[in-house]
């Protein structure tokens, strides 16, 4: 049984967000997977309806989420993070459904963020497993 992956991507920094959708999905065809959708976003925060459209999917095991939460001059990015993962949590309960979480930050540079674009990469060995192990 081939593993359908589900991403959800963020546009909003989408140099790096481009990079790690790559590594994704080169990650998930190494591991067996296959990406059977992809839904671009706007940003990290505006992720949870998407997700939560791919979860109703019968054709989609797990989700991942790509993206990348920078340091901005305010706590803009660490309001942003935390309730993005929350809600993130919140549907892959609700949902009986694995969703990685591939967003690193926040408090993280943009030096520090493309030093962090395997995170993707993490999120779809994490999503793969999860399928798996439940």
């Amino acid at each position: 049984m081939t593993i359908s992956l589900g991403f959800v991507v963020a546009e909003f920094n989408r140099d790096l967000t481009y990079q790690m959708e790559l590594l994704g999905r080169e990650h998930a065809e190494f591991l067996g997977a296959s990406v059977k959708e992809t839904l671009l976003v706007p940003g990290v925060f505006e992720m949870p309806l998407a997700i939560k459209k791919l979860c109703a999917r019968d054709d989609i095991d797990a989700v991942v989420t790509i993206g990348s939460v920078i340091e901005g001059e305010t706590n803009h990015d660490e309001v942003v993070i935390q309730h993005a993962a929350r809600k993130i949590m919140d549907l892959s309960l609700e949902y009986n459904k694995p969703v990685t979480l591939g967003i690193p930050g926040p408090g993280m540079t943009r030096m520090e963020a493309h030093k962090r674009v395997d995170y993707a990469k993490r999120a779809v060995e994490a999503a793969v497993k999860m399928v798996q192990r439940l």
